[in-house]
């Protein structure tokens, strides 16, 4: 691998050094450094890289915002918003399904192994897998395409001029696949390298796209209020899918500025790819019981939407108003998890390359107890907040206050459930920086088994208006049932706390627990500020229970010894001199 940065001084490198040592130089710096001394340069350089990529998804989830809202506006959550949403969810689903999962998991860990254990950095070794994956990406997506019409059937139960729209929107939108695979494997590279911005950041392009062609939409339309016309077709599928083009080509200068080439090779047989392929076997394993979940959810959710409209139930109850809600719900643990475990994805890596479990479980302890510092009071706003918030988002064009009603009550049922989630992406985590990834496929059965069977429950026992929001609240349990399972898997997988006392005390728990603590009072507190001023509108509401909730949890904060909190507080006084 032609790595640069991280393992300056390794043959065939080049480029000035970025987040981590060369492997060697760490050692004999360990040697003659206090702990103390060596944990705080990491440790700053893991929280300006998660904030380089928090600032990037916080633009992103911005635009997202928008392109939603716009969506929205021009589809509502009919039957026609639903089969859209079906036929551009697809691809990223097949692609999560097929090998996505695996990318991501697999990729950085075996780069960062090949770097220090390979003569020429790795260079010839990343060439080759990179190959392999681009490859096995052509045929998925030119096999998905031809299959549109089995895909959309099996993952809906329309008929007529609504299963002939969705499969015409999908064969546009599948091709997807082979550029959200580009995307993926582009942007591990530049991780691998300690280059974790434009991940980040390049899908604003991607919204931005999107954006523009539903405004054009909006203004040229020809499709009635219940079917796509021919051209509409055409502009929202191929408008969708250059987005996701745009956003991987985004990649293309920040690797040529990482003086990244990649030559194709095809000398795959005893080159090492044995080890990641398997590895990569079973997370393909683990995200089609993920997948398989979300199947029994997308064809109860789309079944309910289509009683719901039988029923002439007032605000639509399928497929769309759930995944409006999921999106939302997923942008805290999207900001701040994902960029903190993706800064934290190389050291972790290298720490259990080296054999160093207690280096893993410190920085799995690091991971879980500042994300939850912020997660926790995000899923505290969601849950007093969710009306407000979701008005404040969708409730433009086609989508009126019924549907907001509905979305809110689905953001109120996911809302718990984002801690547990936010959790279970770092304890994964841990198990992939150890090359393990078949006991994370065991460990997922319990959320997606869960996940199915409490959601065909609700939809069994309860009417279609509450169906789906049942189905988000199953959601929330699988999570946190996962969650605490795979806690202690992996706590007996990396022995026993080591540290002083104080160190040993300040764990995962203590801190989520302070936190509920700190953030009961605060929703309430929030959700009574928004019912004071709900009559300036959604967006008032929300902007002054989020203020109160903020202000609530910093003032209890330091009295109940939340020092997460305290001490992002502590350092924002610093940096701003006050």
């Amino acid at each position: 691998m032609r790595q640069h940065g991280p393992l300056q001084g390794v043959p065939g490198v080049h480029g000035p050094p970025v987040t981590l040592a060369d492997p060697r130089a760490a050692d004999t710096q360990a040697a003659t450094e206090p702990a103390a001394d060596r944990a705080a340069p990491r440790k700053n350089s893991v929280l300006r890289s998660g904030a380089l990529m928090a600032a990037g998804s916080i633009v992103s989830r911005a635009t997202g915002f928008v392109r939603t809202a716009v969506i929205g506006a021009a589809l509502g959550t009919t039957l026609l918003g639903d089969g859209y949403a079906v036929a551009n969810t697809v691809p990223n689903i097949l692609y999560i399904l097929l090998i996505g999962g695996a990318l991501n998991a697999v990729f950085v860990p075996e780069l960062v192994r090949a770097a220090k254990e390979h003569e020429d950095g790795g260079a010839a070794y990343t060439d080759r897998l990179l190959t392999v994956c681009t490859a096995a990406l052509v045929v998925l997506t030119a096999a998905a395409v031809l299959a549109a019409p089995l895909i959309v059937s099996a993952y809906t139960g329309y008929s007529g001029d609504q299963q002939s729209a969705t499969v015409a929107l999908a064969r546009y939108c599948l091709p997807q696949i082979l550029f959200y695979g580009l995307f993926t494997l582009l942007g591990q590279v530049l991780n691998a390298r300690g280059r974790f911005g434009a991940m980040m950041w390049t899908p604003v392009l991607n919204n931005l796209v999107v954006i523009a062609v539903f405004g054009l939409f909006l203004s040229v339309s020809h499709g009635s209020g219940g079917a796509f016309s021919d051209s509409d077709t055409r502009l929202l599928g191929i408008g969708t899918t250059a987005g996701i083009v745009v956003q991987a080509l985004g990649l293309i200068p920040p690797l040529r500025a990482a003086r990244f080439r990649w030559r194709p090779r095809f000398d795959w047989h005893g080159s090492g790819l044995a080890r990641p392929l398997r590895n990569a076997g079973w997370l393909v394993l683990l995200v089609l019981s993920n997948q398989l979940a979300y199947w029994v959810v997308t064809r109860l959710s789309t079944s309910t939407g289509e009683r719901a409209v039988a029923e002439g139930l007032a605000g639509g109850a399928g497929y769309i108003a759930y995944s409006n809600a999921y999106l939302l719900w997923m942008v805290p643990q999207g900001i701040i998890t994902v960029s903190l475990v993706t800064a934290l994805m190389p050291r972790m890596s290298a720490a259990a390359t080296d054999g160093d479990l207690g280096r893993v479980r410190a920085d799995v302890s690091y991971a879980l107890r500042s994300s939850a510092a912020l997660v926790v009071p995000a899923a505290a706003l969601f849950a007093a907040l969710a009306p407000w918030v979701i008005g404040s988002v969708f409730e433009y064009g086609r989508t009126g206050p019924a549907d907001v009603a509905v979305m809110a009550g689905m953001l109120t049922a996911f809302a718990p459930g984002l801690i547990a989630y936010s959790a279970q992406y770092v304890l994964s985590r841990g198990f992939y920086a150890l090359s393990d990834t078949r006991t994370p496929f065991f460990l997922n059965l319990v959320i997606a088994a869960l996940n199915a069977a409490l959601s065909a429950a609700a939809y069994l026992l309860l009417p279609p208006r509450w169906a789906v929001t049942g189905m988000a609240a199953a959601c929330s349990i699988a999570f946190t049932a996962g969650a605490v399972v795979t806690a202690r898997t992996l706590a007996r997988r990396l022995g026993p706390r080591t540290g002083t006392r104080t160190q040993r005390r300040n764990t995962a728990v203590r801190t989520h627990l302070r936190l509920l603590a700190v953030c009961a009072p605060a929703a309430v507190a929030g959700y009574a500020a928004a019912r004071s001023v709900d009559r300036f509108g959604n967006l008032a509401g929300a902007a002054a229970g989020t203020a109160v909730i903020v202000l609530v949890v910093v003032l209890l904060a330091r009295p109940l010894r939340v020092t997460e909190i305290t001490d992002l507080l502590d350092s924002v006084r610093r940096k701003t001199g006050r």
